[in-house]
């Protein structure tokens, strides 16, 4: 059994077809399906249920494949303490970030990280919470940004930042003639919301609740943009996060931002990676960069507006 050979499985139980995981395997399908049925024989069992149209694993299989994974992640966590211990800021770190921060985060934090760490291959995934934190447990990535809470004794968490949410109505919406709200006024109030999956949709529904408002019935958006323009359209109402709605971001003149008075409903945004990790002392410093996002950022764009007039 070898290291080679394992990679080959967890690959079959990622793609569940040869043809694929053989191009991400970056050999022959032959090959794989070779090296796959070596593995078998070595173990004396039935690893993966071939059939015409799709492949599967057997129970054993999946077993096998879950510890290959971690067996997999340990070796490239060695690797990773001997790059370290040469250059501790080179080197490669797999980020993930879920869709309704990503797009929005990145553009005022990668300027910054690249001149930071000029020696740093920074890989950037996108995926909902659930698989991220997944991809994180495998070994598949090295740290997530998420929204908390978090329950996994396993990772370790990193606050980074509180980022309010703003209401965004259309500018043909009875709340339109004024700038901010108290969090009352959303009393009997239908707000449309992500589909199940998105943690954004979760934490809007906490302020739904906190609130005393409900969700908009007969719709569900895939995205947050779809979100934006469901409003911009006049369709109804939705809470917006703050670095959704900050340049280079546009902004509808069809919508109309609402800000919340006293302590706004916000998300609290973290850095998580699992403790066992031999990269923890770099993460730490990678969490302190991302913790410098401009205070500015986080205030809605009309209050800075107001401020630079009043200076």
């Amino acid at each position: 059994m070898n290291l080679r050979d394992l990679k080959y499985l967890v690959a079959l139980a990622d793609h569940k077809h040869f043809g694929r995981a053989a191009a991400a395997s970056f050999v022959s399908q032959p090959t794989l399906s070779t090296q796959i049925k070596k593995l078998e024989d070595e173990l004396g069992v039935a690893l993966v249920e071939r059939a015409p149209r799709r492949v599967m694993l057997t129970p054993v299989g999946r077993e096998v494949a879950e510890r290959a994974r971690k067996v997999i992640a340990d070796v490239e966590q060695m690797a990773e303490i001997a790059r370290r211990s040469q250059d501790p800021e080179a080197g490669t770190v797999r980020l993930g970030l879920f869709p309704t921060l990503g797009p929005y985060l990145l553009p005022h934090v990668v300027a910054p990280l690249r001149q930071r760490f000029p020696r740093l291959e920074l890989l950037l995934v996108e995926e909902k919470t659930d698989q991220i934190l997944a991809r994180l447990r495998d070994g598949r990535l090295d740290a997530g940004l998420l929204a908390l809470p978090i329950h996994d004794d396993q990772l370790h968490v990193e606050v980074l930042f509180d980022e309010p949410f703003l209401l965004a109505v259309p500018q043909q919406h009875p709340m339109a003639d004024q700038d901010s709200l108290d969090i009352n006024d959303l009393d009997n109030q239908h707000l449309l919301l992500l589909e199940e999956g998105h943690c954004l949709r979760d934490q809007a529904l906490d302020v739904c609740h906190m609130a005393g408002a409900g969700e908009r019935d007969g719709f569900r958006a895939t995205s947050l943009e779809t979100l934006r323009q469901m409003v911009a359209a006049g369709v109804g109402i939705t809470l917006l996060p703050m670095l959704a709605v900050q340049p280079p971001v546009p902004v509808s003149s069809d919508i109309h931002l609402l800000s919340f008075r006293g302590e706004a409903p916000h998300r609290q945004i973290a850095m998580v990676w699992r403790r066992s990790s031999a990269m923890g002392d770099f993460l730490m410093q990678l969490a302190g960069e991302f913790r410098k996002l401009p205070a500015s950022l986080l205030v809605p764009p009309k209050t800075q507006v107001a401020q630079a007039l009043s200076v």
